[in-house]
């Protein structure tokens, strides 16, 4: 595990995925047996790495990822550390002959992407790609909905994503320095626009053409240290998406808006049977046949509580971490020696959404996108 010093690579990856796993006895798999995991260690700390080790019983750690991909015992590699190292540590990591489990981007480019997916066909291993945010419990009740027709025909998609980062003059920001210098990899179309394109194509059909702005709205933060510098990366990025089927997506992403819903990402899906809301949690319907009749009246305040006409998908099942969720999922995957269905290619269409994003912001136009890969 390379990379797990840092936030997401610590506590999402490390802490409540492999080692939840490890404590639980492994991952149940159909035959009742159980395949347990043993994580290695790999980062350029070794003081975090001896810390992270002692407090949480993980016997082997290193600097040394050559000496720990030489290691036939440990099977998987997986990546979270800053984008800009990931491609050749992948690259490395499948000549060991290592399946790979990866974050994303996958890479900086489309074209490192490409490399990354003929290596992988080549070396025969088996891919995965973080798609974390499809296993959220308001999203499993969203594609529930989808899958039992619900919606009838879905016309739109609009989605709500973000949340003030502070600059760090006044209170210390919550995010990485690094997240706001393009130079370093940061920027929100990139951060955001892979996470956007997977969710779309799995839950409502894959992106055919994109039109977006990206923005830097704060120019000036201060990192950890207190000190001052220009913020390169755009902060926010507003994206029209058009869908396969004539879907329309509309999602805003931002790091310099006031939350105003119930989650700090909400997605409405509107078709002609009925409408829902989903956030990382809750999600909420009106059905075709619950829907009110409001009428335009700039004149009078309205009197109905419009919010209150929606009625809450139980939780009528048990969610678990969707971090975990998914490695459990691609463990078992691998042990049954099938693909994984979130691969490296679906990694490269995420970076051709990035493309294509920057593109069309940079251009103010209307790009079209020929998606790589198979069906999804």
């Amino acid at each position: 595990m390379n990379g797990i010093t840092g936030r997401m690579g610590y506590r999402q990856h490390l802490l409540r995925s492999i080692l939840a796993i490890r404590d639980d006895g492994g991952v149940a798999l159909p035959n009742g047996d159980r395949l347990q995991v043993e994580p290695v260690l790999v980062g350029r700390n070794a003081e975090k790495l001896a810390k992270i080790a002692k407090d949480h019983a993980v016997a082997d750690w290193t600097t040394d990822l050559s000496a720990a991909l030489a290691d036939d015992s440990a099977s998987v590699y997986f990546d979270a550390q800053v984008t800009s190292g990931r491609k050749d540590a992948i690259l490395a990591a499948m000549a060991r002959g290592k399946h790979i489990f990866t974050e994303k981007p996958i890479a900086e480019t489309v074209a490192d992407g490409i490399e990354l997916v003929e290596a992988a066909e080549a070396a025969g291993v088996t891919t995965g790609v973080v798609h974390d945010k499809l296993y959220l419990p308001g999203l499993l009740k969203l594609k529930r909905l989808i899958d039992s027709g619900f919606f009838g025909r879905i016309l739109s998609v609009r989605g709500e994503f973000g949340y003030w980062v502070f600059e760090g003059d006044i209170i210390p920001a919550q995010r990485p320095s690094w997240n706001y210098r393009a130079e370093d990899g940061g920027g929100m179309v990139l951060d955001m626009f892979c996470h956007w394109n997977y969710v779309m194509e799995n839950l409502f059909g894959r992106v055919e053409a994109v039109t977006a702005k990206a923005v830097t709205h704060i120019p000036e933060r201060w990192d950890e240290q207190g000190n001052k510098y220009t913020a390169t990366a755009d902060d926010a990025a507003y994206g029209i998406f058009e869908l396969e089927g004539g879907i329309i997506a509309q999602i805003n992403s931002s790091w310099a808006v006031r939350v105003d819903r119930g989650e700090l990402v909400e997605f409405q899906v509107d078709g002609t049977h009925g409408s829902a809301v989903a956030g990382l949690f809750g999600c909420r319907i009106q059905h075709r046949v619950r829907t009110p009749k409001p009428v335009w009246n700039p004149d009078l305040p309205t009197d109905q509580d419009f919010r209150a006409q929606w009625e809450q998908v139980p939780d009528n099942t048990e969610f678990t971490n969707g971090f975990r969720a998914q490695w459990e999922q691609f463990l078992t995957d691998l042990d049954a020696g099938r693909p994984h269905p979130y691969d490296l290619a679906a990694g490269v269409r995420g970076l051709q959404l990035v493309d294509a994003g920057l593109q069309s912001s940079n251009e103010g136009r209307r790009v079209e996108i020929q998606q790589f890969g198979g069906a999804a």
